[in-house]
């Protein structure tokens, strides 16, 4: 008795005929979804990052340029929603933190500004006031108040 050989050629798997595009559509989407939500993330934290040292700078040159320190206080913190407006944050989402080294805007004294944002998580709906964090970022930038005005 001969031992049959199996059929040779594209008829050989004619049961598989097709299932090559089903399985890439189906891992493609499965391993592309991830890889997308990851770029996004991370555009999102540098978004966030570029929006933090932004406001922290801005703050802190406002905030020695006033003439008083009350209204300083509130240029600094308008000056830091601004910038974090730009990049689409709120200022819900951020603290700003304003500390002088000795009397707030005495001649070469210094003002330290330290702005920290909840960077949310991209695609995720705030529910009622919270907001899913990915991370936070902070920036401080120290600024000096002029000898001499």
């Amino acid at each position: 008795m001969e031992a049959r050989q199996p059929p040779a050629g594209p008829r050989a798997f004619g049961s598989e005929r097709g299932s090559a595009v089903v399985e890439f559509v189906f891992l493609g989407v499965l391993l592309l979804v991830p890889v997308v939500y990851l770029v996004l993330t991370v555009g999102q934290l540098q978004g966030g990052s570029f929006a933090v040292v932004g406001a922290a700078d801005q703050a802190a040159k406002v905030y020695v340029d006033a003439p008083t320190p009350g209204e300083a206080d509130s240029r600094a913190r308008e000056a830091a929603r601004i910038a974090l407006s730009d990049f689409g944050f709120s200022e819900e989402q951020a603290a700003v933190e304003i500390v002088c080294s000795s009397e707030c805007l005495a001649p070469g004294s210094t003002v330290t500004v330290v702005v920290r944002l909840d960077v949310p998580l991209p695609l995720v709906p705030a529910v009622v006031g919270s907001y899913p964090s990915a991370a936070t970022v902070d920036a401080t930038s120290t600024q000096i108040v002029e000898r001499f005005g």
